[in-house]
């Protein structure tokens, strides 16, 4: 069966026949079955273009992407991705910002875009050059029936400069297929050597090029950019890793990744010049010829008005599937990171669509039902694509109005334009040139005031950082050689409900290994930060959409040396714990663990606590069963997380048995997921909880306690005791503050018993299971307690100095004045005590005593029948040992 399609050449319009066989739906499912069916290689669909994990990468921009696990030899072992041995699939993938940007060069040409589809195949750990070279060249020239004398391939040549010798067994392979010798090309570095980035797995890599015209030595054109012969297909042989000084070591395990553009393999096959012009693009660019008001596309590439109307097709062709992917992933127009790049790609579409094209409003959106016509086959996720840009489009249609009487241009409201930009992310820029096109205006200086006045909210985006326990490929291929297991992880599924309580046994481990950086090493200093790896851990670590757990670890020799752990995470099967070491730690050491909870907010903790008591009264039981993850993903409801999953997969739901649910005969909502955390038995097993600490442990990370059951009952009796004691020392302090008639002695002694009291009372309030919204009450109260009892204290040792003063250089009104504030010789003895130590430590051991103090206070008792006597002493010895007046 043939169809016709249109060819645009360079001089307008052809229309020629090709093979139904060559449809873009065809070759693509051709390229799947021939390496599916052939050579046993898994299928495995596409990921979505926003990257998993992965901070480094805006979008992903190679097939090659979502196995970087495998390749770093960090894949959970359990997981599906760990079996990979040969895939093969067809990759979602954008080039837009970032390392790999061909946004610029999109519509200036007939072969760059923005989104393109990578087909792929890989071999991880199973065949290598020579099975990866037979396969393309049998696939391309057997399956598509190309013909040998329009292809070429290339090798690398080597770089002295690097040490790398030249890849001659790649060479030597291509011969044995039977490529002609002025066939195979050698290249350097940066054609013909592969890299994932500036460090990671790299290698060798040979291409495939294809000679449009044929019948002539193209050999001179391979590698010049010429668009008659293209790159094609390009193998990649990953044999050696770059470390982060430059250098290679050759990896622990070889791999293949080989990617073949769909657009320019269709461009072949359907005998097509242009990528353009091929059944991807036909469709879309017919339509954006209804749509518009200049002529139909042409194909040129050219200065000059025509040539700029073709050059606006590609562009709005290019974009429109571009924005139509990355929404449906997930991806929408916004102010940072890959929502920024997508918002630049927009406004681009736009100002083609609408300057260039003369399109309507709306244009864009009216494309996007036939990208997914085009691309749905193998991309169902495109289904659910919300047209978000028509959207925003009606909005503002919606919201500009003109002034009543008002001669100027119709006005939006800036608060409706501060909406669009900040809560939808549309570009100001790009509001305001729709509004200028259409004759509106926004409202401007409000719209300032409202820029200004938000100007500090977090516009930036975060910088995103590489983890501290991130181990390359090489170290984790290091601990498989030197024998080191896996991390037991079983410790933290291993607790039961005893007595109406949660029970955690206790987890001992052995170091097994320690590493500062990148370094392994036998002992860490301490002060130094380092990972441990453990043989065991009840610690879980972040995965599934779970938090790491937080906790410490102390020493089975020493158990008051404690190691706080700051990050858990897992790389290939081994559990790091990120420690900040105080004390000295070395491999085989013993260490007990111990588990925290993670960290929330205020309202957050008060929030859980509404929402756990609800679930205890409920008194639902919580279900947890491995199945295959393909069922699992079956049940109605779930809820998942953009990451790659263990098969099988522990399911957990609350309420509703597991089975019940695979079978999908349940009605209603139910709370159900994937996860490998740890959960309850029952929630009514809670019986009560009471949140009773949460403080900072240092900066983003918060300890939190609970109690349950009988305890949380006994922490609300505490508090309720410790309020009613803090409510009795409250009265009775406003009762001494209020009074004066006591004698100072008195008072003093009232005021150090009351600090005493607030002193021991703050202790127990600190130390006291008790809620912690009583707590932080009770803490304000007893601190402003401190204060007044700190307060009479300093008056009444004040009035006490005073005296003192007096008694040492005479009163105005002589002995009489001040002698008379004292009815009896013990009180005058005991304020005349609060001298300084050296003062009060004689006049006491004169009267065949004792005293005790400070250089401002002390006290201190003895024994006379004469007051005069003693008085008289005591002034003599001050003045005989008070030092000369001009010193």
């Amino acid at each position: 069966m043939n169809v016709l399609v249109r060819m645009k050449g360079l001089g307008g319009h052809l229309r020629r026949s090709y093979s139904t066989k060559f449809s873009s739906k065809n070759v693509r499912q051709t390229f799947i079955d021939f390496f599916e069916q052939k050579h046993q290689h898994l299928y495995v669909p596409s990921s979505p273009v926003r990257p998993r994990g992965d901070p480094s990468l805006l979008f992903v921009n190679a097939g090659m992407n979502q196995f970087k696990p495998i390749l770093l030899g960090a894949v959970d072992p359990r997981s599906e991705m760990a079996r990979y041995r040969r895939v093969v699939n067809s990759q979602k993938c954008v080039r837009a910002g970032g390392k790999h940007n061909d946004l610029d060069d999109v519509g200036r040409d007939i072969y760059h875009h923005t989104f393109f589809e990578m087909m792929g195949s890989w071999s991880f750990g199973d065949y290598f050059k020579e099975e990866a070279c037979a396969m393309a060249w049998s696939l391309l020239t057997e399956h598509y029936g190309m013909s040998p004398d329009r292809l070429y391939v290339s090798y690398f040549s080597g770089d002295a400069a690097s040490g790398l010798p030249a890849d001659e067994e790649t060479r030597h392979i291509w011969l044995d297929i039977g490529v002609q010798k002025d066939r195979i090309l050698p290249f350097g570095l940066q054609e013909n050597f592969w890299e994932m980035g500036d460090t990671g797995p790299c290698g060798p890599c040979s291409e495939i090029h294809y000679d449009h015209l044929g019948g002539r030595d193209a050999s001179p054109l391979v590698n010049t950019g010429s668009p008659e012969v293209v790159e094609l297909w390009n193998l990649v042989f990953m044999q050696y890793n770059r470390e982060a000084d430059g250098s290679l070591r050759p990896l622990p395990q070889q791999s293949v990744d080989t990617g073949l553009g769909l657009e320019r393999l269709l461009a072949v096959l359907q005998d097509k010049r242009s990528n353009y012009d091929t059944d991807l693009f036909s469709p879309l660019l017919d339509h954006i010829h209804q749509v518009s008001r200049c002529g139909p596309y042409g194909g040129r590439v050219a200065p000059g008005l025509e040539g700029r109307v073709d050059m606006a097709y590609r562009v709005v062709a290019d974009h429109v599937r571009t924005l139509a992917v990355c929404i449906a992933d997930g991806v929408s127009p916004g102010m940072s990171g890959p929502e920024l790049v997508l918002r630049r790609i927009l406004r681009r579409a736009v100002r083609f669509s609408t300057e260039v094209l003369q399109a309507p409003q709306g244009a864009l959106g009216s494309l996007v039902p036939t990208v997914v016509q085009v691309l749905v086959s193998l991309y169902a996720d495109l289904d659910s694509i919300n047209t978000t840009s028509h959207q925003e489009l009606a909005r503002i249609n919606q919201t500009s109005h003109p002034e009543p009487g008002s001669s100027n241009l119709p006005l939006m409201a800036a608060p409706v334009a501060w909406s669009l930009h900040r809560n939808l992310g549309f570009p100001l820029d790009l509001l305001q040139l729709i509004l200028e096109e259409r004759g509106l205006q926004v409202d401007q200086v409000l719209l300032d005031q409202l820029l200004a006045r938000n100007h500090k909210r977090g516009s930036e985006p975060a910088v995103a950082s590489e983890s501290e326990t991130h181990l390359d490929v090489h170290t984790l291929a290091s601990l498989k050689q030197q024998g080191i297991k896996h991390t037991d992880q079983s410790p933290k599924y291993q607790y039961n409900l005893h007595n109406g309580r949660y029970v955690f046994p206790e987890c001992t481990a052995a170091v097994k290994a320690l590493f500062v950086g990148q370094q392994q090493v036998s002992e860490v200093a301490p002060g130094q930060r380092c990972l441990v790896l453990l043989d065991r851990t009840s610690f879980y670590a972040e995965q599934g959409g779970q938090s790491h757990d937080q906790g410490y670890l102390s020493r089975h020799d020493s158990p008051d040396v404690l190691y706080p752990v700051e990050e858990v995470a897992v790389a290939g099967g081994y559990v790091l714990h990120l420690v900040p070491a105080a004390y000295a730690l070395k491999v085989g050491d013993l260490l007990h663990l111990h588990l925290d909870q993670g960290s929330l907010s205020t309202t957050q903790l008060q929030e859980v606590q509404r929402l756990v008591e609800e679930a205890i009264v409920a008194d639902q039981e919580v279900y947890s069963r491995e199945v295959p993850l393909r069922n699992a993903r079956t049940i109605p409801g779930l809820r998942t997380v953009d990451e790659v999953y263990p098969d099988p997969v522990r399911v957990v739901s609350v309420g509703v048995p597991v089975a019940e649910l695979l079978d999908g005969h349940t009605e209603g909502h139910h709370s159900v997921e994937l996860c490998c955390g740890t959960h309850l038995l029952r929630t009514g097993a809670i019986e009560d909880l009471v949140v009773v600490s949460e403080r900072q442990m240092m900066k983003g990370v918060s300890r939190v306690v609970a109690l349950t059951g009988e305890p949380a009952k006994q922490a609300r009796d505490a508090g309720q005791v410790l309020a009613q004691a803090v409510a009795s020392l409250v009265t009775r302090t406003a009762s001494f503050s209020s009074s004066s008639s006591s004698s100072s002695s008195s008072r003093r002694n009232d005021a150090q018993r009351l600090a005493k009291e607030v002193g021991l009372l703050t202790d127990a309030v600190d130390s006291t299971p008790v809620p912690q919204w009583q707590r932080r009450e009770l803490q304000a109260q007893l601190r402003s307690l401190q204060r007044t009892t700190n307060t009479a204290l300093r008056k009444v040792e004040s009035q006490e100095v005073s005296f003192l003063v007096e008694l040492r250089t005479g009163p105005p009104g002589g002995a009489p004045h001040w002698a008379s504030r004292w009815s009896s010789p013990l009180g005058l003895l005991g304020y005349l005590a609060v001298a300084a130590c050296d003062w009060a430590a004689a006049v006491c051991s004169h009267l065949g005593g004792s005293s005790g103090g400070s250089q401002l206070v002390a006290k201190g008792t003895g024994t006379s029948g004469d007051i005069t006597e003693v008085l008289r002493w005591a002034e003599e010895y001050a003045h005989r040992s008070a030092p000369p007046k001009d010193s």
